[in-house]
């Protein structure tokens, strides 16, 4: 196959990063698009140069000119159009975290999947961020092996969306399953190791506590700490605040075995950075041995044409890549069912722990 040609469900503020992503790839164009708002996907279709608008997700499955799918919708369908996919029109998918939002919906989702013919691809961006992928790549050497691992995430709180579904737990799977199950993914992937036992806790302390919808008052937690043990005996802790956007560095990952530290420091998207401050800060790595001791830092900047198509560093495009490799037969799926849906596991096992103030066990 030359040329991938996409069909994208969802065309929000993610969905329009991706069509600005596969618009970036050699091989790749989006050709129908669909979303209940249709000045959204009208926008979208403009955006991927003049794709074509579906009426209705039925007439998207029916659309001929299609080779693979991307889920960008709300969470809560994320399962019942993957159902519509496998009995309608089964092609390969990459589908956007979470997997699933019901715990109800891990077995439906493994048997969905059990023996489907085309490559499913979850959508973990933060994986190929450039600065974590350095880090991913240098960690064993650095350390020495790694016995402890640190995310810390200082953001900006959840943007507004349409129908303001991610305000509340119920059509999120709550903010350590919508939010971090990026972050249990990159754990497993360093640590290459399975969660024991989950301990958490975590709240709502300043974000959307004034806001109504439909007198509703949200329930999204803001901030937290996660605390895993895996079966390698290494231990990962997350530190995560949503009222923390006047920080230089978004995300900082660390990294620490008998040999020494690695660290990554990725920023924000550049969007918000203030342009009286200049240039947004630029990603950067320290390797600190414990002998000799002396922190090297590099900067690993990234393609400024990436960072214009998108708030993720790049790690959109390079996510991508690697998937419309794998439709035209040329590479793995790297970021399986199955860890998507573990990642999906750990996130639920946190908001339990933070909510009875208990242990999880895996």
């Amino acid at each position: 196959m030359e040329n991938v040609k996409y069909g994208l469900i969802g065309c929000g503020m993610m969905g329009r990063e991706h069509i600005q992503n596969i618009n970036l790839l050699s091989h790749g164009t989006v050709s129908v698009v669909y979303d209940p708002l249709r000045e959204l996907a009208e926008s979208a279709a403009t955006l991927a140069g003049e794709a074509h608008v579906a009426e209705s997700f039925e007439e998207m499955l029916a659309y001929p000119d299609v080779d693979a799918w991307v889920i960008v919708s709300p969470n809560y369908l994320h399962v019942s159009q993957l159902r519509q996919i496998v009995a309608c029109r089964p092609l390969p998918i990459l589908c956007e975290k979470p997997l699933y939002t019901d715990p109800a919906d891990a077995p439906v989702v493994e048997a969905l999947f059990k023996d489907y013919p085309h490559p499913v691809w979850v959508a973990m961006e933060y994986r190929y961020m450039p600065p974590v992928a350095a880090l991913i790549s240098q960690a064993e050497q650095a350390t020495g092996g790694i016995k402890m691992l640190t995310v810390r995430e200082h953001r900006f709180p959840f943007l507004p969306k349409i129908g303001d579904w991610n305000r509340f737990n119920a059509k999120t799977g709550g903010t350590l399953v919508e939010k971090c199950c990026h972050f249990f993914d990159l754990m497993r992937l360093i640590l290459k190791a399975e969660p024991l036992r989950v301990m958490a806790t975590a709240g709502q302390g300043f974000n959307h506590l004034e806001e109504r919808y439909n007198d509703e008052a949200p329930d999204i937690w803001d901030h937290g700490y996660v605390i895993i043990d895996f079966d390698n005996g290494t231990r990962a802790m997350l530190e995560l605040c949503m009222f923390a956007e006047g920080a230089e560095y978004q995300e900082e990952i660390s990294a620490v075995g008998p040999k020494g530290k690695i660290e990554a420091f990725v920023p924000g998207p550049g969007r918000f950075w203030p342009k009286l401050l200049g240039d947004p800060p630029v990603p950067h790595l320290v390797i600190s041995p414990r002998a000799p001791k002396g922190p090297m830092r590099s900067e690993i900047p990234v393609d400024p044409t990436l960072l214009a198509a998108g708030d993720h560093n790049g790690s959109t495009f390079y996510q991508h890549q690697r998937f419309n490799a794998v439709v035209r037969g040329e590479g793995v799926v790297e970021v399986t069912v199955t860890d998507g849906a573990k990642a999906v596991k750990m996130g639920m096992a946190a908001q339990e722990s933070a909510a009875t103030g208990q242990a999880v066990l895996l």
